[in-house]
Formats: structure tokens, C-alpha cells, sequence
């Protein structure tokens, strides 16, 4: 008989379609699913981003392969879009677009890193980056991120953790899954001791439109010298621009990364998908109003879910920001996907459990608001109360 590859056999079935069946199994008593699971816009794309995405998909010049790296015209359009988000200026040249953040995490990671190599991560951690650790056969080394601090490191745990040996730190800010906002001084503090041990700075910034009304820029890496030698981003259009289906994210980094890059991409999809990057050339301009308005819509939705645990001492919410928020639940000793299934199946609250983030964060479970309203939203508090967990 025919042998699997033990790298992926021995990981675990995908998270997300575990949780769905959960949902699947609830009958309906409580009143409609509320779906805090999978980070999806709970809004639909602009209605010019239909048009967009509609008009290009018909276009002939979008049928045949395209450039590996991505079409120039959207590489142009979003390091313009960089340039003004850290407020300095980076170049087409450093735009990699990929088929989605996930593809881009994998490919930077083929092409920096080799079988055996020793990567840091964060404790909780984004499991679709710590799964394509596992697959790829690389060391992981996890850093705490504990409640106290915020679910965010200390620049002490960092500076323990990276050595020469560690090839790469894989951070998430805003985190996923805890919603930890990573403070700009921080980040600093940690490139610096990444550019010290000649370590890679790998930062996914997926959920960065979402950051508070109150944060100007994330941070100011971008600007710093020779950050290109140091510093990975990445990237996804899922969520800002509501086209999760359309698989589109970018990498920003240095040229030399961009052309390494390119050589995984050439075998992974060789392009990523041409009309949707069209759309996006013309959407990144013309959106920026509605990309602020539901920047305000997700910070309304935040604040519905924190009046809401507020109605609901045994419950505690640890950490919020962005897309997520990481909540103790009040059952010491069960395991956090007993309290998910039940809480899917008895109260109609679809959400993740820790442990699948971490063994450590058993007592958590992620909610992902923005996929709800606030008027829906509002109605978490009457599911949480008097649930138990009945054996």
C-alpha cells in the first residue's frame, strides 16, 4: 500500500469545517445561528467591487497566464496604498501579490526557510501558519503571549527566544486569534532584535484596515533603514474589500525576497487570479471612503460585544481588537471544544476554541464578531445566560 506524506498525516483535519458541523447540529430553539467562527465580512462587497470583479471576469485579457509576481498596474496600486497607510514610501518592486495571505505565508516560507530550520511563533497562534510550519518539517519555537500582558509579548520573552539559530519570528497584529492590537514601540523593539540575530521579521498584517479610528499608522518599519533586509509583510483583500472567495493577498518586501517568491509561485499557481486583481486595481482608489466606514461598522460591532460581556460576569473577555475576541469561558477543567460544540448546539453561539490555537488556551474561545451585526450581536447575552455544561 501506497505511503502518505507523515508531515501532513499526522496533522489534524482542517479546524474551520469541524466547527461548521457543530453549527450544523443545532436545532434552531434559541432563534438564528450566531456564527462567530470563520473571520468572514458580515457585510457584502461594494456594490462597484460586484461590478468590478463582473466586468473583468468577462474580459479576454484576464483568460491567459499572467505575470508571476502579479499584474504591475495592481503591484503600482497597492504599494501606493502601503505608502499611505506607514506614511513612507514603498515601491512596486517590493508587491508580490498571491492567492490569498495563507499562500502568501507558505511561499514566504519556502522561500526563506529549509526543511529543519528553527522558526519562533507566538503562543496562542494563527493555526493555518503554525499547521504550514508542521507540514513543511520546520522546528517551531513558541514565545507566550500571556492574558496579563495583554496577549502580546514582552520584549524580554523575545529576546530569549531569538537567537541565530531561529530563521524566522511569524507574528499576527492585529492577532489572530486573541484580537491584540501589537504596539508600535513593541514592534520596533522586536525588529531590532530580529536585525541583530539575522532573523527574518515575518508580519502578517491581515486585519491593519481594522486597527481603532485612534491608531494613525500600525508602525514605522517600513521607514526604517535597511528594513528590506529584515522585514516581510503580509497581506489579504479578503477582508477589506469583502472578497474572500477571490483569493487575493500581497507580500511586501525586498526585490531579492519578491524574486525568490516568484520562483515558488511559478509551482504553486503561477499567477494569482487575474480579474480579481484588475477589480482591485480599480477598487483600491475608489473604495477608500466605504473601507473607512466599515473600519467605523467594526468598531461599532466591538463595542456590542464588550456591552454584551459585560452582562455576563462568569464570562470574561481577555483580549479585543480588529475582527476577534478571545473570551474565558467560566468552565475551569473542560475543555474548550466541549464548551464550543455545546455552546454551537445548545445555545446557537458558533465560535472556535483555543486549544485549536494553542494547547495552553483551553479556557478561551475565539469570536469572530465582525461577522455579525451589533443588533445581533446584542443578542449573545441572553444565549450565555444560564448555559451550563450538563453531562
Amino acid at each position: 500500500m501506497s505511503r502518505f506524506n507523515p508531515l501532513v498525516e499526522r496533522l489534524n483535519p482542517p479546524a474551520i469545517p469541524t466547527v461548521l458541523a457543530w453549527g450544523r447540529a443545532y436545532d434552531g430553539h434559541r432563534g438564528k445561528l450566531i456564527d462567530l467562527s470563520q473571520a468572514v465580512p458580515g457585510y457584502p462587497p461594494h456594490r462597484d467591487m460586484l461590478r468590478y470583479l463582473s466586468e473583468e471576469a468577462l474580459s479576454l485579457a484576464n483568460i491567459s497566464y499572467g505575470p508571476i509576481e502579479g499584474e504591475m498596474p495592481l503591484r503600482e496600486a497597492y504599494a501606493a496604498y502601503v505608502t499611505e497607510a506607514y506614511g513612507t514610501p514603498v515601491a512596486a518592486r517590493n508587491i508580490h501579490i498571491t492567492a490569498g495571505a495563507n499562500q502568501g505565508f507558505i511561499a514566504t516560507c519556502l522561500a526563506t526557510m529549509a526543511y529543519g530550520d528553527t522558526i519562533a511563533t507566538t503562543n496562542p497562534f494563527y493555526f493555518n501558519e503554525e499547521i504550514t510550519l508542521s507540514m513543511l518539517g520546520m522546528k517551531v519555537r513558541q514565545i507566550a503571549c500571556p492574558p496579563e500582558n495583554g496577549f502580546v509579548p514582552t520584549v524580554e520573552a523575545v529576546r530569549a527566544a531569538i537567537d541565530p539559530s531561529v530563521k524566522a519570528l511569524c507574528l499576527v497584529t492585529p492577532n489572530n486569534p486573541t484580537g491584540a492590537i501589537y504596539p508600535a514601540p513593541l514592534l520596533e523593539a522586536i525588529f531590532d532584535i530580529c536585525r541583530e540575530n539575522g532573523t527574518w521579521l515575518i508580519l502578517d498584517e491581515t486585519y491593519r484596515d481594522f486597527l481603532p479610528a485612534a491608531i494613525d499608522r500600525p508602525h514605522g518599519l517600513f521607514g526604517r533603514e535597511g528594513w528590506e533586509d529584515t522585514l516581510i509583510g503580509l497581506y489579504s483583500f479578503s477582508k477589506s474589500f469583502c472578497i474572500p472567495g477571490q483569493r487575493m493577498g500581497a507580500i511586501t518586501a525586498s526585490p531579492a525576497v519578491v524574486a525568490q517568491v516568484a520562483k515558488v509561485m511559478d509551482n504553486l499557481q503561477i499567477c494569482a487570479p487575474r480579474a480579481a486583481q484588475a477589480a482591485l486595481t480599480k477598487a483600491i482608489p475608489a473604495l477608500k471612503g466605504w473601507r473607512q466606514d466599515n473600519r467605523a461598522e467594526i468598531d461599532r460591532r466591538a463595542a456590542a460585544l464588550k456591552a454584551v460581556m459585560e452582562k455576563a460576569p462568569d464570562w470574561r473577555m481577555d483580549s479585543l481588537g480588529a475582527y476577534f475576541a478571545f473570551v474565558k469561558h467560566p468552565f475551569p477543567g473542560v475543555p474548550a471544544a466541549v464548551v464550543s460544540e455545546r455552546l454551537a448546539r445548545d445555545a446557537g453561539v458558533l465560535c472556535v476554541p483555543g486549544s485549536y490555537f494553542g494547547k495552553e488556551q483551553d479556557q478561551h474561545l475565539r469570536f469572530a464578531f465582525a461577522n455579525a451585526d451589533a443588533e445581533t450581536i446584542g443578542l449573545i447575552a441572553e444565549r450565555l445566560e444560564g448555559f451550563r455544561i450538563n453531562d
